[in-house]
């Protein structure tokens, strides 16, 4: 969990933007209409509970005091008619709240898996799982829940206030200025509370991103964990971060808390005042009962949606936490972009050359230094050497998953830069050291290299690379289930998967990094028997450590500290007698005392 403990998150400071509480409002555009009456059916809502009042005032005044029965029979009828219409007002309006958060919610998702499609390796490798995963869950169903339930509030709140301070006005405006004079105070609560409590919810959600990564390592990493006997010290690590957030959050919460009782004081201090004058001016015939009892009750009408704010409050601030994380994703700018005048080819087959390439993922570390290197269309292309070395590094940049700091890499005479990223990646096909399916069934995974392949091009595939036989013994044959990550299956059996993934694409240039490495040597025969085949049809390179896999390569490369130290074939390295001579020669040795031994037993 150290790696989650080390990445430095940007930190959010200072008052919300007006330009973010604006985005986040605009979230809910493409659902204008909907937005329109929503607002319309709260705020008739709200009004309706004014009105209400209001009538409540005028049966006591005009009927009851007066012993009216038939003005008490009218308002009665227009009391109980307009419950009806406010009835189905409100289940428009839930109704409404709901598809618009969940509406926003969607539409934020497919905007951060597009963003996160968009985005270059270099991203993930400096953003962990868990922060990603995070802002795609949890940081969305807030922001939807603020469109959508906290805009409600809000609306409700501000007709509440309108509303009461119109009915207010008209009972004894006098009054109603002297009640307006705590609504500064209010504001000015409000706004020393919000100060503090968007800080404490943006620790809160920082915070919670860690928490989410911890999550998702320890669950990939299971298997080491209970290998190495970690629970105990990954417990007290995740311990440390639950606290952490515990801890912002109680003070967060201690805050909304006090944040209610200050308001309630004030808003008491104002009906006991206008409880007090009112009771005094009704001894003089200033106001009637119901007046009195209809102007108590606006008020209440007015600071309840501000003493709920509290709580309205709180669950913005976190939404706003939310928010910046969200955002701060989808504003990411990927490293590499096609040129405006990028072209796009049918093939990449031809000549590559790197022309002294150098490239850095950090400027005082170099990693490749002035490479120079050409390889002729169909030329199998093996790199060998150290761990760390700058193998991956080089076809990585041959992907144009990265891209060169300095120097340049042609196809075809043409840089391939001036080239989009979907002529060159589509014409990739790329068998790693771990191998990766996708939950499913093997027909599916295989089928990822070319979406439109047929089941007989699935198959052809499969029987190319070796990965047939074993899938003929499988319960559903194609159709089996590899489970997440392809857990149901072997690392080998992944592997020849992959391998037929690939094949399946019909790649121009075709790159194989430590396919056998993971292993046993018979899946490594098949494995090697594939890529015989597969080689012959494309630009091929192959990164490998058991030297075995790579003698028939047409050129050896050694990469040592970024650098090509040899180059030749298999036969005129060992003649050298250098770095790759030293290294099969231990290679040899340890084999022939493995089969040794296995003889002897």
């Amino acid at each position: 969990m150290s790696d989650y403990d080390d990445y430095e998150e940007e930190e959010f400071e200072g008052s919300v933007s007006r330009q973010t509480f604006w985005r986040i409002i605009s979230l809910a555009k493409p659902q204008w209409k909907w937005m329109v009456g929503f607002l319309l059916t709260i705020s008739m809502v709200s009004l309706l509970d004014s009105v209400f009042t209001f009538i409540s005032k005028q049966i006591i005044d005009e009927a009851i005091l007066v012993n009216d029965v038939a003005r008490l029979y009218e308002l009665v009828l227009i009391y109980g008619s307009l419950i009806v219409v406010q009835s189905l007002m409100v289940f428009g309006f839930i109704f409404m709240a709901g598809r618009i958060g969940e509406f926003v919610q969607y539409d934020l998702r497919q905007k951060m898996f597009t963003k996160l499609q968009s985005l270059t390796l270099s991203y993930y490798d400096k953003t962990p799982v868990g922060w990603l995963m995070s802002r795609v869950t949890s940081d969305s169903q807030r922001i939807g829940e603020l469109v959508s339930w906290g805009v409600l509030d809000t609306v409700w709140g501000i007709t509440n206030i309108g509303s009461a301070l119109i009915f207010m006005f008209f009972i004894n405006w006098r009054l109603s200025l002297w009640v307006m004079l705590i609504v500064p105070v209010l504001i000015i609560v409000a706004a020393q509370f919000k100060r503090y409590i968007l800080k404490e919810y943006r620790a809160v959600r920082r915070l919670n991103s860690k928490i989410t990564g911890a999550y998702n390592e320890n669950i990939d990493g299971v298997r080491v964990t209970k290998a190495l006997v970690r629970e105990e010290r990954n417990l007290v690590e995740f311990q440390d971060l639950t606290t952490d957030m515990y801890r912002a959050g109680f003070r967060a919460a201690w805050l909304s808390a006090l944040f209610l009782p200050m308001v309630q004081l004030i808003s008491a201090v104002a009906i006991g005042g206008v409880v007090w004058y009112t009771g005094s001016r009704t001894t003089i015939g200033g106001m009637t009962i119901g007046s009195v009892q209809a102007f108590v009750s606006y008020i209440t009408f007015m600071l309840w949606p501000i003493q709920e704010m509290a709580r309205v409050y709180a669950e913005m601030q976190r939404a706003v936490a939310s928010a910046e994380r969200v955002f701060s994703l989808l504003d990411s700018e990927p490293e590499i972009v096609d040129a405006t005048d990028a072209v796009e080819l049918d093939t990449v087959q031809g000549e590559i050359r790197f022309e002294n390439v150098q490239f850095w993922y950090e400027p005082t570390k170099p990693v490749i230094h002035d490479l120079e290197l050409t390889i002729a269309p169909g030329e199998t292309i093996a790199l060998v050497g150290p761990t760390g070395g700058g193998k991956s590094t080089i076809v990585n940049l041959l992907a144009r998953f990265y891209e060169p700091k300095a120097g340049r890499i042609t196809i075809n005479g043409q840089d391939y830069m001036g080239l989009t990223q979907q002529t060159l990646q589509s014409k990739l096909g790329i068998v790693l050291q771990t191998p990766h399916l996708f939950s499913g069934s093997i027909r599916d995974n295989i089928r990822y290299g070319r979406l439109n392949a047929t089941d007989e091009d699935v198959v052809a595939a499969a029987k190319l690379t070796g990965a047939h036989t074993f899938i003929e013994n499988l319960d559903q044959g194609y159709d089996e289930q590899v489970g997440e990550g392809g857990v149901l299956l072997s690392v080998g059996q992944k592997q020849l998967l992959s391998l037929a993934r690939a094949v399946l694409a019909k790649p121009d240039i075709f790159i194989m990094d430590e396919a056998t490495s993971s292993v046993d040597t018979v899946t490594e025969a098949l494995i090697q028997s594939a890529m015989d085949t597969v080689l012959e049809q494309a630009t091929s390179f192959v990164i490998a450590h058991r030297l075995s896999t790579i003698k028939s390569a047409d050129r050896i490369m050694v990469v040592e500290d970024g650098r090509v130290t040899e180059i030749g074939s298999h036969e005129e390295l060992l003649q050298q007698k250098g770095h790759y001579y030293r290294l099969y020669a231990r290679q040899f040795k340890q084999e022939s005392n493995a089969l040794a031994q296995a003889v002897a037993v």
